[in-house]
C-alpha cells in the first residue's frame, strides 16, 4: 500500500502501545501489572458528569459556536488562569481544543515551517518531536546532567537556540520524570527568551499535581515580553481525571489562537460541545475531590519513589508533581544483556509479567517511565516483581 512518506516516518504512542499491549495481555488471562497508563485510577467527579449529563438533556449538542471555544467555557478558563496562575487573559486569547495534545498539534503547526528549529528539553513527552516532524520542523534536543535531574540552567538553553529556532518547548512538571522546575529556576529560563526572536510553548497540563512543599510558576508571569510571546496550554485530562473527554486549552497571542482557530476550523470544527462545559464545570465547580486526588497521588509518588531507588542499581528523580517516576535502570543492562530501555522492558514484560515504557521514547535511553496512578496494593505488586527481576530471582 503506497502511504505518505510523512506517516510512514511517524512514531506510534510508545505510551499508548504499551498500555494496549498490557490490556491484550490481561484479556488473555495473563497476570500483568501496568505500570505504563498515562491517566489517573480515579473516576471522573461526580459533579462534572451531572454537568454534562445536563448539558446533553438541555440539547447543548451542536457544533462548537464559535468554533474556538463556548464563551462561559472562555471564561472559565480566564478565571482559572487567574485564580491559579497569576494571567490575565482577554476570551479573544483563549482556544478550547480537543485535547492537550491537539492544542500542541495546532500550535506547532500554526508556527512553524519546514526547517525551522524547535528547542526541546530531554526527557519530552512522546508527541513533542513527532508533531514538530509532521510539521516539517526540526527536533533540537538539550539536557542538563542526570545530577540536576536533567533539569536546564540558562547556558543550557541559550546554547540550543540558534538563528534558526522558532520554538521552544517546556513542561513542568515533567512527563515523563514528574521533576518540577521551582519558580525562581522558570524564571532564569524565561529570561533567556526574553529578548530572542523565538515563541514558548509551556505545557502546564500537570500544574495542579504538585506533591510537599513544591511550587511553580507560568513562564508568561515572569514579565510583559515573556507573556508576549508565550502560549500557555493545560487540559482538563490529568487534574480532572477527564482524558478520554478529549478537552483542552491554550492561552496566548491573538494572531497565534486565531492561526490555531484556522486549523481548527478545517479539522476538528472545535471540541465537542457538551465537554466543553464540562471543563467550565471542572474549573469553575468543587474541587474537594481534586484535592483528594493528589492527597492520595502524594503519598502514592513517595511511596513508589522510595521504593525504587531501594532497588540494586537503580537511581530516580524524585517526583514532585505529575504522576510519574523515570528510573535509570541502565546499570542492569549488562548483565541482563540488553542494549536499551527498550529491550529491558520487553524481558520485564515478559519474564516478570510488568509493563513499564521504555525511556527512548522520551529521549533517554537509559531510564523507563512507571506510572504510580493505581493502587498501592497492585503497586506494590508489581515493584515486587521489577525487584525480584533486577536481583535476578
Amino acid at each position: 500500500m503506497n502511504l505518505s512518506r510523512r506517516v510512514m516516518e511517524l512514531n506510534e504512542s510508545a505510551t499508548l502501545a504499551v498500555t494496549a499491549k498490557a490490556a491484550k495481555m490481561k484479556t488473555d488471562g495473563i497476570d500483568v501489572i501496568g505500570f505504563g497508563a498515562g491517566e489517573l485510577d480515579f473516576p471522573t467527579p461526580d459533579h462534572i458528569k451531572r454537568a454534562v449529563m445536563a448539558a446533553i438533556q438541555a440539547n447543548q449538542t451542536g457544533y462548537s459556536k464559535p468554533t474556538t471555544g463556548l464563551p462561559q467555557v472562555k471564561q472559565a478558563v480566564c478565571a482559572k488562569l487567574k485564580r491559579v496562575n497569576d494571567l490575565t487573559y482577554a476570551p479573544s486569547r483563549i482556544i478550547i481544543t480537543a485535547g492537550g495534545k491537539m492544542g500542541v498539534y495546532l500550535a506547532i503547526h500554526a508556527l512553524i515551517d519546514p526547517g525551522d528549529e524547535v528547542v526541546i528539553p530531554k526527557p519530552y513527552w512522546v508527541s513533542y518531536p513527532e508533531i514538530v516532524g509532521l510539521a516539517g520542523g526540526k527536533s533540537v534536543f538539550v539536557s542538563g546532567p542526570e545530577s540536576r535531574d536533567y533539569k536546564l540552567t540558562p547556558d543550557d538553553l541559550g546554547s540550543a537556540i540558534t538563528s534558526k529556532t522558532k520554538l521552544v518547548m517546556f513542561n513542568s512538571p515533567s512527563n515523563p520524570s514528574g521533576v518540577t522546575y521551582h519558580p525562581d529556576e522558570i524564571r532564569a529560563l524565561a529570561r533567556v527568551i526574553e529578548d530572542r526572536d523565538v515563541w514558548l510553548l509551556s505545557d502546564e497540563i500537570y500544574d495542579e499535581l504538585l506533591y510537599g512543599d513544591q511550587k511553580t510558576l507560568s513562564p508568561a508571569a515572569v514579565s510583559a515580553k515573556v507573556y508576549a510571546k508565550t502560549l500557555t496550554l493545560n487540559s482538563a485530562s490529568k487534574t480532572y481525571a477527564m482524558t478520554g473527554w478529549r478537552v483542552g486549552y491554550v492561552a496566548g497571542p491573538v494572531e497565534v489562537i486565531r492561526a490555531m482557530a484556522k486549523i481548527q476550523s478545517q479539522s476538528t470544527s472545535g471540541a465537542v460541545t457538551f465537554n466543553q462545559l464540562a471543563l467550565a464545570e471542572a474549573l469553575n465547580g468543587d474541587h474537594a475531590p481534586i484535592h483528594a486526588i493528589r492527597n492520595e497521588m502524594q503519598k502514592r509518588g513517595a511511596h513508589m519513589y522510595a521504593r525504587l531507588i531501594a532497588m540494586p542499581g537503580v537511581r530516580c528523580p524524585k517526583p514532585t508533581g505529575a504522576f510519574y517516576c523515570f528510573p535509570n535502570v541502565s546499570a542492569q543492562f549488562k548483565r541482563l544483556g540488553v542494549s536499551g530501555s527498550g529491550a529491558f522492558a520487553e524481558r520485564l514484560l515478559d519474564e516478570a509479567r510488568v509493563a513499564v515504557v521504555p525511556g527512548g521514547a522520551f529521549g533517554l535511553d537509559e531510564h523507563v517511565r512507571l506510572s504510580f496512578a493505581l493502587g498501592l496494593t497492585a503497586m506494590d505488586e508489581g515493584l515486587s516483581r521489577m525487584e525480584a527481576f533486577l536481583n535476578g530471582a
